[in-house]
């Protein structure tokens, strides 16, 4: 432990963001990273403690509480103190293939879990990351580096998400031949084109993906496998195929006037904005635009408020965020204990760009969609929305969600966008490889397993649990490359 008092000498301090009036002119990061001093101070608020819950990631009243994927965060603090800057990456490196993701997008599992936010501020471990990582970067220690032994085995891997990703550099840095297949145009997933430039610039999974090409592995994009490639071709040219396909299938809005011109998913709407800017800068005008549009998004979470941000950034009219169920509380409650993930309100960047722009918070609570109201020319114009009333079933004791007679009402609305979650892999890709899937569409293996109903056919990521984070993604992508690597050589050393 190299600084006994650290946690009770240093307070937490995070990196600074532009004003929100200020970052809502562009698409690009506005954090401002600390200096190494002040990195370094922050490093040594860690306490090493007897039991780091931030490294756990186990399962605690059905949430994750921890790291999912193990980080040795304690030990990497520690040598982040000491400025062993080189030894700190590779203990990083060594349960994280991708921590430059993670360091921008990880709602820090870890951090909720830290000793040190039981009576006080958690340790800055996602800024600690990042510095570890982009220090790596500029020092070289994260430069390619090809396996020196190659096998004679071939491993298709299905979607370039962050399980693929996993998946793919596992395998490949353990020798075999890794060829992925993307049906966009660009590497990545949801990564690529679902997560906005503010959250992660897109230069930032370029640079990785063209390391993982020096180091062998082949990408292959704009192949829709199951409609361009068939299912069967992969088999026979390919040792294994893992499907990380993801889980796509939005889950719908289902009410009066849901075919108005003007309702988009939230995925569609995200990718093309990312698309346009990365292709034209937004200039060639084929994205789906909320300027000058009264917008409502539907749904509460990291996506809804992605939605915000980005619709803010076009110039929307006014921004309406609705969710069904009601506000959490501030703190945590005297039943969500620490180190539980805390069930609390979080106001996110986009809403507070919207209470910076529009005077208020953009969220509803206990409230959704009643009848989308057309024109004449079948363009959205108004939404009907209704209050819920949260109502306990007296035999599951779970909370229902129910109308309250009467609470309807009419606001204008030109653009809605639906950020509901997603239902499950779809199932083009199960059928064409004939996998068999579960209740929830998502590809079944036995618990704990990644192989398949189809031999030599593996599933990963959200194909594989259902929507979830990028660090359960990279998770499930590291042992299902495990169980592969083992089918393959009949022992892993992964």
């Amino acid at each position: 432990m190299g600084k006994p008092t650290g946690f009770l000498e240093y307070e937490r301090e995070d990196a600074p963001a532009s004003s929100p009036k200020e970052r809502i002119q562009n698409f690009k990061e506005f954090h401002e990273p600390l200096s190494e001093e002040k990195q370094k101070k922050q490093a040594a608020r860690c306490m090493e403690c007897g039991v780091p819950f931030c490294q756990n990631g186990q399962m605690l009243c059905g949430m994750a509480s921890g790291c999912p994927l193990n980080n040795l965060i304690p030990e990497w603090n520690d040598l982040l103190y000491h400025g062993n800057k080189q030894q700190a990456y590779n203990r990083l490196h060594k349960t994280n293939n991708f921590p430059e993701f993670t360091s921008r997008v990880c709602p820090a599992l870890c951090e909720k879990a830290c000793t040190c936010g039981l009576n006080g501020d958690a340790v800055s471990v996602r800024a600690n990351e990042r510095f570890i990582i982009e220090n790596a970067y500029e020092a070289g220690f994260a430069k390619a580096k090809p396996p020196k032994v190659r096998t004679d085995k071939r491993v298709a891997v299905v979607g370039s998400g962050p399980a693929g990703l996993a998946v793919a550099d596992q395998l490949n840095q353990r020798g075999h031949h890794v060829t992925v297949f993307e049906r966009d145009d660009r590497v990545g997933g949801l990564l690529m084109y679902g997560i906005p430039n503010m959250k992660l610039e897109k230069e930032i999974i370029e640079r990785k993906i063209e390391i993982m090409k020096k180091e062998g592995v082949e990408f292959v994009t704009g192949v829709n496998v199951g409609k361009d490639v068939k299912a069967q071709e992969l088999l026979e040219q390919y040792d294994k195929v893992v499907l990380a396909c993801g889980s796509r299938n939005a889950r719908d809005i289902k009410a009066p006037g849901r075919d108005a011109k003007g309702i988009y998913f939230a995925v569609d709407f995200l990718t093309s904005t990312t698309k346009s800017l990365l292709d034209h800068r937004l200039k060639e005008g084929t994205f789906v635009s909320a300027k000058d549009k009264d917008v409502v998004v539907i749904g509460g979470g990291d996506t809804g408020n992605d939605c915000v941000g980005t619709s803010i950034r076009h110039g929307a009219k006014s921004v309406l965020q609705l969710e069904m169920m009601p506000k959490a509380p501030d703190e945590r409650t005297a039943n969500n204990p620490w180190p539980e993930w805390p069930r609390v309100c979080k106001t996110d960047y986009g809403q507070e760009e919207a209470i910076a722009v529009f005077g208020e918070d953009p969220r509803v609570y206990q409230t959704t969609v009643k009848e989308f109201v057309k024109d004449e020319n079948g363009n959205l114009c108004k939404l009907v929305l209704v209050k819920l009333d949260a109502v306990k079933d007296e035999k599951t004791g779970r909370l229902n969600m129910v109308e309250i007679p009467g609470s309807e009402y009419e606001v204008d609305c030109q653009l809605v966008l639906i950020a509901a979650g997603f239902l499950g892999a779809e199932d083009y890709v199960t059928k064409a490889f004939q996998v068999t899937t579960d209740g929830r569409t998502n590809v079944a293996t036995e618990q704990g397993k990644y192989a398949t109903s189809v031999e030599n056919v593996f599933t990963a990521g959200d194909m594989h649990r259902g929507q979830s984070l990028v660090v359960w993604a990279i998770r499930e992508g590291r042992d299902c490359a495990r169980e592969v690597d083992e089918a393959l050589m009949g022992y892993t050393s992964l």
